[in-house]
């Protein structure tokens, strides 16, 4: 159940990431050149910081996400060293040898 709740989170903040990435324009461009001046609502400054800190924030979800994750699946079983796991050799003679038909 959690597996499949985490792996629906890791996937929208992939695909969110994706557009938030898309948006940025690193050479000044990009969402936070459509608002004009600073004076309007959230201004440039204002916005380019919002952007990044959700990039970097979704960039965390995913990582933290895939950690525990990963914490959460099952540990193999490890062979018990007090224990030998030999295989033994089938016995020679007439208990498992065929009875040639009969």
């Amino acid at each position: 159940m959690i597996t499949t709740i985490l792996s629906i989170i890791i996937s929208l903040a992939a695909l969110l990431l994706i557009f938030v990435v898309y948006i940025q324009n690193p050479k000044g461009g990009g969402l936070s050149s459509d608002f004009g001046s600073p004076t309007q609502l959230g201004g440039v400054k204002q916005t380019t910081e919002f952007i990044d800190k959700l990039t970097w924030g979704l960039a965390a979800t995913i990582v933290v996400s895939a950690v525990i994750m990963t914490m959460q699946q099952p540990k193999p079983q490890a062979a018990n060293k007090n224990t030998p796991q030999t295989q033994q050799a089938p016995a020679k003679g007439g208990q498992n040898a065929p009875q040639g038909g009969k």
